[in-house]
């Protein structure tokens, strides 16, 4: 079978990708060599999509509370409320929250619906959460949210500066890029609080405290000016600049000053400045640790200020480059799936109102910008708004102060949840549960975080009944009485209506339009090729979308950090895990990537920890004033003092622990209403169980299971739960399946171990101990596929000497630490490349490539 062209499902990178079905549920992945993104190479996430498209914990049918009904009765039941709620309470008592796995093309018709039918813009979307303020900041700084920047000048940068961006673990393809570039001999700066792997193989690494990026961008600006590299001229013929702008500039922001601010050597600031003065090519890429601050828009344009100030944009390798998380972020600001944007990169205006109205034909438009993430649930708590409609986001686990929002969600009168998952953290809440197509069913198109807009094709048959979003959400649309705006029968429909609204009534002053994307009918929508809108450099002409044509300086102050509280004294920063994504609906089916973070870890520095009576491997519990959650930790020296760090990807369904999103303050930026996901007070303490093990299945339990530390754990023919717990274990016991058992008992050491035999093969297997040893898991795991029952079965391991692989490092080839640790040792490899040769780990995504350079270090060091 002839392989389908279409783009991987995680991350704004937008990588190509070239599937081959290869049965009912089943597909090849290989990266697409003619994808101007990613020129045909993958990251493990999307080198293992195959691994995650069966139909495992499907949503397959409308479900109306907890019975299954038509969709018919289903749709009606939502138009009806939803119009009900409108006419009792007014537009504004409605809302939708939306996602940045929509198409463009379900976007376009969600807001369509929301704001030009009912009448609101209260449709905000998850996107809120990652990139709006950058956003903000294009807007205030360009007039119109423009990324002025395209993968290509990665390429043709001197210096890349990556602010707030674990590029080697977010966005790995980028990634290789960078290092392309930098092997080359361009110079590299990690602006971090972290010592993260990509910090690891940077020229300079700037562990600065979190949240004072505005004082370091300003005091670079400072020196730039101080040093004649500022282009008076160019200010002078493109750029606004308020007359105060260079006095609030100069303060505090000398070198000595901005050095304890920031807390980080004045010869490491000193050599920063340095290098960004003698490379004129030089590319600022940012991403959450600048997006998600209570502060996120200043820094933002403090970062937009550099590079308009020196004429760094609008030139190849010159630029600042925001770079989105999500697969469609940018498709949604495109069509106005943001609350503060009205549709096709235009606001509220009057003009734009009466444009939009007019080109829809709808009976209202919104009169302002409506209700931001964090407000809008907040609205909800407060009875506020009275109907939420949920599509392809997970609110109840992603959102601080996730038990308010969980608060909310059960008190709101109607909950509708469109997604393909069944069971979901916020899927239990809902009054009304639509199964859309995922993945691989879906059709429509994406863009990119560099404008370039890419095909999603379908590789299989919709399931069940599931439904296209864009097809669910017009179906409602035309039961609440608009039959003749919502006609469309396939995505091309939806498509040519949004480029053509992008060039109605644009004499140029806004740069986003697709003009001629519209035409040649279905089949050209169908052979669709990436393109990319705006060109390589959209200001590479000076002109910006201001109603005076030039950029704005924006004048942003350092505000004062607050210092650690008595009952919090450290600070909490959260993130991502390589190999996971978002709340794990996805990444956590496959196997492979669960290896190589299998439970969520509190990363803490030593000294930390031992001051706090942590131990390595322990649990312990993080608290902050708007709640609390289990985590594994790890002690990690690149960890800054008085600062942790936890993943955001578990949930209700995947762990007892791990619930990031119950931590988190909703402080939000002023500008943007994005959340400050990177600085929570908090405390940690130690916690202790008297028993700790696992339980291994060929068939999982429907629910978790009640201990104190319970995670899931993917795996081949599978699932993995690790557990802990001080609770009597006949509780765990009742979870084996019926079958053979085969037991073992070590009382002075509390351990037990039992294995269930079903059918000649095994079924369940559960390990625990007070004292004593557990074993590796893998040849465990194995076991639940052998054809026959190992003799060893209760020892955990084969007959003989079995090597221990260590945690897994290449998550492609499946190469564990020590495995890499001995090839360096045995075969003396020099390096990263050579490593390759030998075993191949590296050799595929490349996002294990700063962990193998970092092995290779420490085994010199070791034989020094």
């Amino acid at each position: 079978m002839n392989a389908i062209r279409t783009t991987c499902a995680y991350c704004g990178v937008g990588c190509g990708i070239r599937a081959t079905v290869t049965g009912d549920r089943t597909v090849e992945i290989a990266g697409d060599p003619d994808h101007p993104a990613n020129l045909g190479k993958l990251c493990s996430k999307g080198t293992h999509l195959g691994e995650t498209v069966g139909l495992e914990g499907r949503l397959l049918a409308p479900m109306i509370g907890q019975k299954r009904a038509s969709w018919d009765k289903a749709l009606d039941l939502v138009a009806k409320r939803f119009r009900e709620t409108i006419a009792r309470h007014g537009p504004s008592s409605v809302a939708f929250y939306v996602s940045g796995q929509l198409l463009t093309e379900d976007y376009y018709v969600a807001n369509k619906l929301m704001k030009g039918f009912i009448g609101t813009a209260n449709i905000d979307t998850n996107s809120r959460l990652c990139m709006s303020s950058a956003v903000a900041g294009h807007m205030r700084a360009f007039g119109e949210d423009i990324v002025p920047a395209t993968y290509d000048d990665l390429g043709a940068a001197d210096l890349i500066v990556l602010v707030g961006s674990n590029t080697a673990w977010c966005h790995p393809i980028v990634y290789q890029r960078i290092r392309a570039r930098c092997d080359a001999g361009a110079k590299l700066v990690v602006i971090d609080p972290r010592r993260t792997e990509t910090a690891e193989e940077a020229d300079l690494h700037l562990a600065i405290r979190p949240g004072s990026d505005v004082a370091l961008m300003n005091g670079l600006l400072h020196y730039c000016r101080e040093a004649g590299i500022v282009d008076d001229v160019y200010l002078a013929a493109h750029v606004a600049v308020p007359d105060d702008f260079w006095i609030q500039l100069g303060e505090g922001s000398d070198l000595w000053s901005v050095a304890r601010t920031c807390e980080v050597p004045a010869a490491d600031l000193r050599r920063f400045y340095e290098l960004f003065a003698a490379h004129p090519r030089t590319v600022t890429m940012f991403s959450q640790g600048i997006n998600q601050s209570n502060a996120g828009t200043d820094q933002v344009n403090a970062i937009l200020n550099l590079h308009l100030a020196t004429a760094r944009i609008g030139k190849p390798g010159a630029a600042p480059f925001s770079i989105t998380g999500q697969p469609n972020a940018m498709g949604g600001r495109e069509v106005g799936g943001l609350a503060t944007t009205l549709a096709a990169h235009m606001d509220f205006a009057p003009e734009n109102r009466a444009r939009v109205q007019r080109f829809w034909a709808a009976p209202t438009i919104a009169e302002k910008p409506g209700l931001k993430a964090v407000d809008l649930f907040r609205s909800i708590g407060e009875g506020r708004i009275k109907a939420l409609w949920v599509m392809a986001t997970n609110p109840a686990v992603s959102m601080p102060d996730a038990n308010r929002v969980r608060a909310a969600l059960a008190d709101c009168p109607f909950v509708v949840v469109s997604d393909v998952i069944e069971k979901t953290d916020t899927g239990a809440f809902a009054h009304v549960r639509l199964p859309a197509a995922a993945w691989g069913e879906k059709d429509g198109t994406v863009t990119n975080s560099d404008r370039t807009i890419s095909r999603q094709r379908a590789l299989f048959p919709l399931p069940g009944e599931a439904m296209p979003d864009w097809w669910i959400i017009k179906e409602v649309a035309r039961r609440m009485g608009w039959k003749n705006a919502f006609t469309y029968d396939r995505p091309a429909d939806i498509w040519r209506e949004h480029c053509r609204l992008s060039t109605y009534d644009n004499d140029g002053s806004r740069l986003f339009a697709l003009p001629g994307a519209a035409q040649g009918g279905n089949a050209a929508y169908d052979d669709m090729a990436p393109f990319r809108w705006g060109g390589a450099q959209p200001f590479a002409d000076g002109r910006f979308s201001t109603e005076d044509g030039r950029a704005r300086l924006v004048t942003v102050v350092q505000k004062a950090l607050p210092e650690p509280l008595a009952k919090w004294p450290l600070m909490l920063n959260t993130g991502r895990y390589r190999d996971q994504w978002h709340t794990m609906t996805r990444t956590g089916l496959a196997p492979k990537l669960a290896r190589h973070r299998e439970e969520p870890l509190v990363e803490v520095h030593p000294d930390d920890g031992a001051a706090r009576n942590l131990t390595d491997g322990g649990l312990a519990r993080i608290d902050t004033p708007q709640g609390d959650s289990l985590y594994r930790v790890a002690f990690h020296p690149g960890q800054r003092r008085g600062e942790m760090f936890v993943p955001i990807h578990w949930t209700d369904r995947t762990s007892s622990g791990g619930r990031t999103g119950l931590l988190s303050r909703p402080l939000v930026d002023p500008v943007s209403g994005q959340p400050g996901f990177k600085r929570t007070p908090a405390a940690i303490a130690p916690v202790a169980a008297k028993w700790r093990g696992f339980l291994l299945l060929a068939r999982d339990i429907a629910d978790r299971p009640a201990c104190l530390w319970a995670t899931r754990i993917a795996v081949p023919s599978g699932a993995l739960w690790e557990l802990a717990g001080n609770n009597d274990l006949r509780a765990i016991e009742a979870l084996l399946p019926k079958g053979e058992r085969i037991e073992a008992q070590d009382v002075a050491r509390g351990t037990r171990r039992i294995a269930v035999v079903a059918g000649g093969r095994l079924a369940a297997a559960l390990f625990v101990t007070e004292t004593g040893e557990l074993p590796p898991r893998d040849w465990l795991i194995a076991q639940l596929s052998a054809p026959n029952v190992a003799p060893t079965l209760l020892a955990g391991r084969a007959p003989g000497v079995q090597a221990d692989r260590g945690p897994i490092i290449c998550v492609c080839f499946d190469i564990g630490l020590k495995t890499i640790a001995a090839a360096i040792r045995d075969q003396s490899l020099a390096d990263v490349a050579a490593i390759g040769a030998a075993i191949g780990a590296g050799t595929n995504c490349g996002s294990c490539r700063p962990a193998l350079a970092k092995l290779i270090a420490e085994e010199k060091t070791h034989a020094a």
